[in-house]
């Protein structure tokens, strides 16, 4: 009992599988990037609410499975279905306001604001389990900051000065901010369960809370008449961005500090300049890619250990 408090209040609660954490969250960042280019594709095709709800249910029957194969969803995880509720809605929000963003905010640009999570992750951390960051770990994050408030002004002084954000941008940081609290209170709350199983409860507390909020939406949607860009979308964003990458947080927060499970995100701006350029887009002006250069640092600090 007094190592699993420890746990929850700084350590991360399985000592010795550190390295799994940071492979899974290596994992992660490459997986999310896809989301931002393809998101940017769909967007203007279909509602976010409509998207997300559609997502959301697939993966949960994708989850399900993957926990029944695995061992099975016990009955002790029915326990307390609120904390499902709470973290099922801070995701849906994150996920919404993406889609949302992405109307407006190009790509690159979208995720230079995502990786703006691990400061606020790290705020979160200690609010809700006392997780200490140490002066390195302090400073990689506003060089992260500073690398990401670089590229989502387009490396423009005055627009930085007057602090004018795009209206994507801004809507997407809300989302952010739900994502940041996303990782600590995995911790705080996961009674023992294994992570496919808490991925399963969330899940689908994510699905009923949007159905609910987005039923106008849905309904609204002709599912039949939407362009095949969206159905690529939506099977990316079902098996790889929402099943998986929910899996990978959620067992990383276990095994790492909030901070460091959200330094990650730094990588995700850099992989979706490759995909872009994949997508014969062009590359970012070189005053943007040095505020990118800034997070990849960031990364490099914030992995070094305390």
């Amino acid at each position: 009992m007094g190592g699993d408090v420890a746990a929850r209040r700084g350590a991360p609660r399985i000592p010795g599988q550190a390295a799994r954490g940071h492979l899974a969250m290596l994992a992660f960042s490459a997986l999310v990037a896809g989301s931002f280019s393809l998101g940017a594709m769909a967007a203007n095709e279909i509602g976010p609410s409509a998207l997300t709800a559609l997502r959301f249910l697939l993966a949960s029957f994708i989850v399900a499975a993957a926990a029944q194969v695995t061992g099975g969803i016990p009955r002790a995880a029915l326990a307390a279905p609120w904390r499902y509720l709470l973290l099922g809605g801070l995701f849906a929000i994150y996920f919404v306001t993406m889609f949302e963003g992405l109307k407006t905010a190009p790509p690159v640009s979208a995720a230079a604001v995502f990786t703006l999570t691990p400061l606020m992750a790290g705020g979160f951390g200690y609010l809700l389990l006392r997780q200490r960051m140490s002066a390195r770990t302090a400073l990689a994050l506003c060089i992260g900051a500073a690398g990401a408030l670089w590229v989502i002004f387009r490396a423009d002084w005055s627009a930085l000065r007057a602090f004018r954000i795009g209206p994507g941008e801004a809507v997407f940081f809300w989302g952010c901010v739900a994502h940041a609290a996303y990782p600590p209170l995995v911790a705080r709350l996961n009674r023992g369960e294994r992570p496919v199983v808490f991925t399963l409860g969330t899940l689908i507390a994510g699905t009923l809370i949007l159905v609910l909020a987005g039923w106008r939406e849905i309904a609204a949607t002709d599912w039949l008449a939407l362009p095949a860009i969206v159905w690529v979308t939506l099977a990316y964003v079902t098996v790889v961005a929402t099943a998986i990458t929910f899996v990978l947080v959620q067992y990383a927060a276990l095994r790492l500090p909030a901070s460091k499970v959200m330094a990650y995100t730094y990588l995700v701006p850099t992989w979706v300049i490759g995909s872009e350029a994949a997508l014969g887009r062009p590359l970012p002006p070189p005053l943007v890619m040095a505020g990118v250069a800034l997070t990849v640092l960031a990364l490099v600090l914030l992995l070094e250990t305390d």
